[in-house]
């Protein structure tokens, strides 16, 4: 049998479960906690100096697109330790540590890097490619892409 029980179930089977006299555990009404009596009998109160309170507001988007647009960044201090777990060993004698395929998606400026190491990533900061530079490595990114501007598309259409 468990010893220290907690209030909730001491306090079962008294008349007022440990909230004094009858009344004193009511009126909480509201959004959770807050703002009690809002409903009918403030509404003028409501309307005049708190009118957005009953109202949803702006736009949430769907959670699919937020785990798709989601940036896994990764600083260039973490980069050597990264290196010793995870790089493969290239023809220059430099380390390849492939970003990309670990589930990063910027690679950012803050801290040090010691060791030459050849980083393939999606993006990266300005300051995280000079301090790549300067430890001997380099970054390696993927192409983007150039979009057609739409007067070049009509212009080869009309070829």
């Amino acid at each position: 049998m468990p010893h220290d029980l907690r209030k909730t179930r001491k306090k079962r089977g008294s008349r007022t479960v440990g909230w004094g006299r009858v009344g004193q555990h009511r009126r909480r009404g509201g959004k959770p906690y807050r703002n009690p009596g809002r409903h009918k009998a403030l509404w003028s109160y409501v309307i005049k100096y708190d009118p957005d309170y009953y109202s949803k507001t702006g736009f949430t988007s769907p959670k699919s697109f937020r785990l798709r647009h989601r940036v896994n960044i990764i600083n260039v201090g973490a980069l050597d330790g990264l290196a010793e777990k995870f790089a493969v060993e290239q023809a220059k004698g430099k380390m390849l540590v492939d970003l990309e395929n670990l589930g990063y998606s910027k690679l950012l400026g803050s801290g040090k890097i010691t060791k030459p190491l050849v980083v393939r990533v999606p993006s990266f900061s300005e300051s995280a490619a000079e301090k790549v530079k300067e430890a001997g490595g380099e970054i390696l990114s993927p192409p983007e892409k150039e979009e057609e501007t739409e007067q070049e598309q009509t212009e080869e259409a009309k070829e």
